[in-house]
């Protein structure tokens, strides 16, 4: 990793990809309690666990993550090779969201959720923005 990468940056990707399920069994978030706003925020996960489940890193980079996390990895390519190299650390991961926030402006939320890994539950809260209309992975 160049040393000009910020690690702040970096490191909430990787937790975003740690704390979504995008092992191998891949099973799908549900989406279906959530209503309105609340539904595309949940979606936005959803999207974002299918195109890393399926190793699309550029629809990764391309359609669910933040402009602001994708430059930070060093733009299309840069985040590209960051998700491949973190895709291939994962293993076998689970996903619930529990609740979801949006923000009164409408354009951050925050999404509570519990992965499940080895048999333990960790809770964990996903950042998200609006850009161009469609709800974006910003971070941990």
């Amino acid at each position: 990793m160049p040393a000009l990468r910020p690690r702040r940056v970096i490191a909430p990707t990787a937790g975003l990809l740690a704390a979504l399920a995008l092992g191998a069994c891949g099973t799908t978030v549900s989406t279906s309690k959530f209503k309105g706003e609340q539904h595309a925020v949940a979606q936005a996960i959803a999207d974002f666990q299918t195109h890393a489940t399926a190793t699309e890193q550029a629809k990764v980079c391309e359609q669910d993550l933040a402009a602001k996390v994708v430059s930070g990895l060093g733009g299309k390519k840069g985040c590209e090779a960051a998700i491949k190299r973190q895709l291939g650390q994962v293993d076998n991961l689970e996903v619930t969201v529990d609740s979801v926030a949006v923000a009164a402006d409408g354009r951050t939320a925050t999404a509570s959720v519990r992965s499940t890994y080895g048999g333990k539950q960790t809770p964990g809260t996903i950042a998200l923005v609006k850009e161009g209309g469609k709800w974006k992975l910003a971070g941990l």
